[in-house]
């Protein structure tokens, strides 16, 4: 049975913004206000997979009327068993699409808009009508993005500008929450040391004589791509490209007799993706959807640290204060050290910055003040400076001096000191 709009609706609700908090004033006492102030809130949902779908359906039974979803995924039959807004028959429709539908369903008097495609389609314009954001995303990459992009957007002369980012995210039996202010707190940047890559299978092996099946889509992606399609940028959101991946991985498993080899391996093993579990995803929700309504309504102060749940030997929560770095590339003002070896060559240096966990940037190009060192596109610019790629450090540069890298991935430049060991 669908709940009416009658007041004795938000009973709960009601009884949950009047509590008076530790820093509330004696004399206010929240009331129609604070609810109108809570329906006029337009949020963004980022993701509507398994923690977005969660965040969706608690956003609405809160009170928020405007809400918008972004996703670019289309339903697979994997996600039933904890994306729980989609049905069998809904296999292959947009994620947002009918996850926004679904909701709108079943509680009158909400608008959720949704946008199939990626984040990165949108410009400032877009991100400056919302007064909260929230990510329920599993990729590193797109967080880092829209990090970057709430940071760049802040004027520090227009206060609504600032667009709080709450971010949520699980990985098994464990999950985080936290609320980033851009410019004022720690950002996803700052701690992106926290999120190491997965350790790297060695190339000789996926080169020569693989052994599983994960070997045969690495070689895929990093090999086989870079040599018949060495002019396209991957993208492992784009359905064509990981089919491409698959492809070429399954003729590789072919000739060594390996079985194994799916789509869904494929898009595993290409975005990372870590399996995930449906009560894991209720609770960060929670936390996440508790935080947007703190601070639509300011009815009690929101999260100021990191909140990390871990449920593999009970449950259990924990917080610590996150850290804001000031030579962190994105919201810091100073270039952030990297100790590197001065005889190692460019071409090695520039590997490692994927390998990095304070750097993860897999097709970067860089420069000095003075010239460029390597640039991968356009072609004619690669061409130009491939020679660097086999020259030392040390003939490149001197110890102590700041380059900056960009990657197509991101809007941003990173500043990094080098210090020779």
């Amino acid at each position: 049975m669908v709940a009416t709009t009658s007041p004795q609706r938000w009973k709960h609700l009601y009884s949950v913004l009047t509590k008076s908090g530790p820093f509330s004033d004696e004399d206010w006492v929240p009331g129609p206000e604070t609810i109108s102030a809570l329906e006029s809130s337009k949020i963004l949902v980022i993701g509507a997979g398994g923690l977005g779908c969660e965040i969706l359906k608690n956003l609405a039974l809160s009170g928020f009327k405007d809400i918008h979803v972004i996703d670019m995924d289309t339903i697979d039959i994997s996600n039933l068993n904890r994306q729980f807004l989609f049905r069998q028959s809904d296999i292959g429709k947009p994620k947002a699409e009918v996850a926004a539908a679904f909701v709108e369903r079943r509680v009158k008097g909400v608008k959720i808009t949704p946008y199939v495609g990626k984040i990165q389609d949108k410009d400032e314009d877009y991100y400056m009508q919302f007064k909260i954001i929230v990510c329920g995303l599993d990729s590193i990459e797109a967080r880092r993005w829209i990090n970057s992009t709430l940071i760049g957007m802040v004027d520090f002369e227009d206060p609504e500008s600032l667009k709080p980012l709450i971010d949520g995210g699980t990985e098994g039996f464990k999950g985080q929450a936290r609320v980033i202010l851009p410019t004022l707190s720690s950002c996803i940047e700052c701690q992106l040391d926290m999120h190491a890559p997965r350790p790297a299978v060695p190339l000789c092996t996926i080169a020569t004589i693989p052994r599983q099946p994960q070997h045969c889509i690495e070689w895929a992606h990093q090999i086989a791509w870079q040599e018949q399609r060495k002019d396209d940028v991957f993208d492992s959101d784009d359905m064509e490209h990981i089919g491409w991946v698959y492809n070429a991985a399954l003729e590789r498993a072919k000739q060594f007799n390996i079985a194994g080899v799916t789509f869904q391996m494929t898009q595993g093993v290409v975005k990372n993706i870590i399996p995930a579990i449906a009560s894991t995803n209720a609770v960060i929700a929670a936390a996440t959807t508790s935080e947007a309504l703190k601070i639509a309504t300011s009815c009690n102060p929101y999260l100021e640290n990191y909140m990390m749940y871990a449920g593999e030997e009970g449950v259990y929560t924990y917080t610590f204060e996150a850290e804001k770095k000031p030579d962190c590339p994105v919201c810091g003002n100073l270039a952030r050290k990297l100790t590197v070896n001065p005889n190692m060559t460019l071409e090695e240096f520039i590997e490692t910055l994927g390998e990095r966990p304070e750097a993860q940037l897999k097709k970067p190009s860089m420069r000095t003040e003075e010239k460029t060192l390597y640039q991968r596109f356009p072609p004619q610019l690669e061409e130009q400076t491939r020679a660097n790629l086999k020259l030392k450090l040390k003939d490149l540069i001197e110890d102590g001096q700041e380059i900056a890298v960009s990657d197509p991935a991101y809007i941003i430049d990173f500043r990094f000191r080098l210090a020779f060991q």
